[in-house]
């Protein structure tokens, strides 16, 4: 096991790995922007390095510096959090070179996975059903050829893309020949890459994603779905597990599934699977991911496994102790994004307490949420033996959670919370559009 490691993020993620580090009696090394100087993470871990200015391509994205902070420190690992340099097969690479584990997945393994279109290919000898669509295009005529074969609408696609960036509806092909071009620039500019696919548009649909965690011994087991269908031009607001659109029948069949094809990959660590579940049932996949979600919470809730202390057991090469078949699903978690809706400074705050209630967060009174980074404050999460009861718990702590200083976007999940068509279950990715 690693008796040191190196925390390469930021916020509420390099928090909850201090923590998970700490527990396993781990040493933490925190990296720090100029902006982030007193942040909590900083305060937290047993040493800290500043590695460049406030924007991330000065510091958080700085692989140079981040290795040299690890070889100064003596850290034997480094975990990347999400985000930033989390799917950067580049960097994964960097760090075996200078004999640094990170902890993720094989660079060569994360390089074919994190290609959307290359991970389409090798879904193809698995029972798993890739939305169709093309391979990386090489130009705008190739697309309107493909566009005009899949039929329209479609969807446009960053192959290397992430976050819910680099993505497109395209209705037309006017929409194409206006769009295309944007989307090469926007890509190369957020991923250093500009490479795009299109696949068919499903819709309406609930997105639905599967938790996987495997170790180098070949063993691979699903902690089950979640729905994260509550979701603002394809960024997530609110997560669930188990869905309550998924029956166990649909469950417990895409569970050996996808467990049957990322053994067939070799994968080893944490990785999530996405899905369109459309009107029928079918469950169509889109892609995978290789890193900690930032929704890994709402399944920590569920099966009380600690996925941070097995990503980093697994990155050790320690075997998985359990089976599919001891991997609880009861009860019902729901997690909602406590997000700013403008910089500025939190002045107070006041956090929710009780049984079974929990918050992941990365600041305290006086932290100062910048304009350089995401605006996401913390995660909210609650659990219940019920559905029904986790709504109503999730209810009574967001109107209690309290933080002054900052506009939030609490009173809207809120509203989301107390929806009849979510409290019903019966919602997909629809849900949001006209709010």
């Amino acid at each position: 096991m690693f008796s040191k490691i190196l925390i390469a993020n930021r916020g509420e993620i390099a928090v909850r790995i201090i923590r998970a580090c700490k527990e396993m009696g781990i040493s933490t090394v925190s990296v720090y922007s100029e902006a982030d100087r007193d942040a909590l993470h900083v305060q937290l871990a047993d040493e800290s390095y500043c590695i460049g200015k406030a924007a991330a391509s000065d510091s958080y994205l700085n692989e140079e510096r981040i290795i040299s902070a690890a070889q100064i420190s003596k850290a034997q690992a480094i975990h990347p959090g999400y985000g930033f340099l989390s799917e950067n097969p580049h960097f994964a690479q960097l760090c075996k070179k200078f004999g640094i584990v990170f902890i993720g997945p094989d660079p060569e393994v994360m390089e074919r996975v994190s290609d959307k279109a290359e991970i389409k290919k090798m879904m193809e000898n698995t029972n798993l059903h890739p939305i169709p669509g093309t391979d990386a295009l090489a130009s705008l005529e190739e697309a309107l050829e493909c566009a005009e074969r899949i039929g329209y609408p479609v969807m446009l696609k960053a192959c290397f893309g992430g976050g819910g960036r680099g993505i497109r509806l395209i209705e037309s092909e006017e929409d194409l020949k206006r769009e295309y071009p944007l989307a090469v620039s926007e890509s190369e500019a957020a991923f250093g890459d500009g490479s795009l696919y299109l696949e068919k548009y499903i819709y309406p649909a609930r997105h639905i994603e599967m938790q996987i965690i495997g170790d180098e011994a070949g063993n691979v087991i699903c902690l089950g779905e979640r729905d994260c269908s509550i979701q603002r031009r394809h960024q997530k607001l609110i997560e669930e597990s188990p869905s309550p659109g998924v029956n166990d029948i649909q469950r417990q069949a895409l569970i050996r599934d996808v467990t049957d094809a990322v053994k067939k990959m070799g994968y080893s660590g944490v990785g999530t699977l996405e899905f369109l579940m459309d009107t029928q049932g079918n469950f169509w996949f889109m892609e995978m991911n290789v890193r900690l979600q930032v929704e890994h919470c709402v399944t920590e809730a569920l099966t009380r496994i600690d996925m941070v202390k097995w990503q980093i057991r697994t990155a050790a090469g320690v075997t998985l102790p359990f089976k599919q078949e001891d991997i609880n699903l009861n009860g019902s978690s729901i997690e909602c994004r406590i997000n700013a809706l403008a910089p500025g400074r939190l002045q107070a705050c006041h956090i929710p307490g009780g049984p079974f209630l929990r918050f992941d967060g990365g600041v305290i009174p006086g932290t100062m949420v910048s304009p350089f980074y995401d605006s996401m404050i913390g995660k909210l999460i609650a659990y219940a033996s019920t559905r029904e009861e986790a709504v109503r718990k999730m209810r009574s702590a967001l109107c209690e959670i309290i933080f002054n200083g900052v506009e939030t976007n609490i009173l809207e999940q809120l509203n989301i919370i107390t929806d009849p068509r979510f409290a019903s279950g019966d919602y997909d990715l629809t849900f949001m559009e006209g709010r």
